[in-house]
């Protein structure tokens, strides 16, 4: 009786460890750490984009009309003040027609008052005539001096608005877009034509803001450009102007970088490829595998590993920029934490983990 309950005791307490032992395993998640310290962060990105004039023009006609004649297309190169397209003139040249006649008729006014004035005097120095006369015919010549000046006036008006039913090139350069047909009634200051101005080139890169993070884009870096379709073609520039883009997707910036010079199969619309380097404000950032990345309320967050109990605890985190093969933080870490990369998405608070292997960055 004695042993049967000895050995009734011993086979209890054997279950109550297997049981310990069999909960202890399953709470027990094997994951893969890294540990945090400061690494060279700066890397080259690549972006296509495509070769533009730095300065463009919105060509339109100053008067309404209907377009009865498009002279240039896109694609062509244009001289400073070559004709692009004109109006319908029937209107305007008959205003110049009837301007015309008008100055005529006053310059014919006009030389015969300044003739009457000029008998005028000599017969008021004769005192054939009295002085009421002469008084007379200075004021009839000012009248008609005032008369053709306002007409001359008029057939300057005449001939700039016979002149604004022509549309021309307000600089060489070459035609980007047409906007207007033969036959189309357009209104004044209606964009016509965008004309490239001959001269520096850049090359425009739409890229989305969170290529960058929160750093700021360094313009005294270069940046190597080379043609799509032949490598082999290339030049440098660097960034001289960066815009949010009009009317585009959330978030993207327009990045034009001056070309230091202009190879000739750099034509406006090539498409290139740039490749820099990614700004950082320091030379070294704390980086992590995409797969540390959990969540917490929402927030970008990753499981910090205590060394001395080994349980683990969630830590809210502030990313600069995603990577294709990393993420970039920029606050949240300190050197020296142990960040779980693998498993991340099945840990709990507090929950004790072993370490299976440490990676490096």
């Amino acid at each position: 009786m004695k042993h049967t309950a000895i050995l009734s005791l011993f086979i209890l307490i054997s279950l109550l460890l297997g049981c310990s032992r069999k909960q202890g395993n399953v709470s027990l998640v094997k994951v893969e750490v890294q540990r945090v310290v400061l690494t060279e962060a700066a890397k080259t990105i690549t972006l296509t984009g495509e070769i533009r004039a730095q300065v463009e023009s919105d060509l339109g006609f100053r008067t309404d009309g209907r377009i009865t004649e498009r002279l240039v297309g896109v694609g062509d190169h244009v001289t400073s003040g070559q004709v692009l397209a004109k109006l319908d003139p029937q209107e305007q040249q008959a205003a110049l027609d009837a301007a015309e006649f008008e100055v005529r008729a006053a310059e014919a006014k006009f030389a015969n008052e300044t003739s009457n004035l000029a008998r005028q005097k000599r017969l008021l120095a004769a005192k054939v005539n009295p002085p009421s006369e002469y008084d007379r015919a200075e004021e009839s010549f000012r009248t008609a001096q005032s008369s053709l000046k306002a007409a001359k006036a008029k057939l300057g008006t005449a001939h700039d608005a016979l002149a604004q039913t022509e549309l021309r090139a307000s600089n060489a350069g070459t035609i980007t877009a047409r906007n207007a047909e033969i036959g189309q009634v357009i209104s004044a200051g209606q964009r016509v034509f965008v004309l490239a101005h001959d001269g520096p080139r850049d090359a425009v890169f739409n890229v989305n803001e969170s290529v960058f993070g929160n750093q700021p884009i360094d313009r005294n870096v270069p940046i190597e450009i080379k043609l799509v379709t032949d490598p082999s073609i290339h030049t440098t520039g660097k960034a001289r102007e960066i815009t949010p883009t009009l009317g585009g997707a959330g978030g993207t910036l327009a990045i034009k970088v001056g070309l230091d010079e202009s190879p000739p199969a750099m034509t406006l619309g090539a498409a290139v490829f740039g490749e820099g380097p990614l700004p950082l404000n320091s030379q070294e950032a704390i980086t992590l595998p995409p797969g540390s990345l959990a969540s917490a309320a929402g927030q970008p967050s990753v499981w910090i590993v205590d060394p001395a109990t080994s349980a683990v605890s969630a830590r809210p985190i502030t990313i600069a920029r995603y990577e294709t093969d990393r993420v970039i933080v920029a606050a949240g870490l300190r050197p020296g934490d142990l960040v779980v990369t693998r498993n991340a998405q099945k840990m709990s608070p507090n929950q004790t983990v072993a370490i299976e292997e440490e990676h490096q960055p």
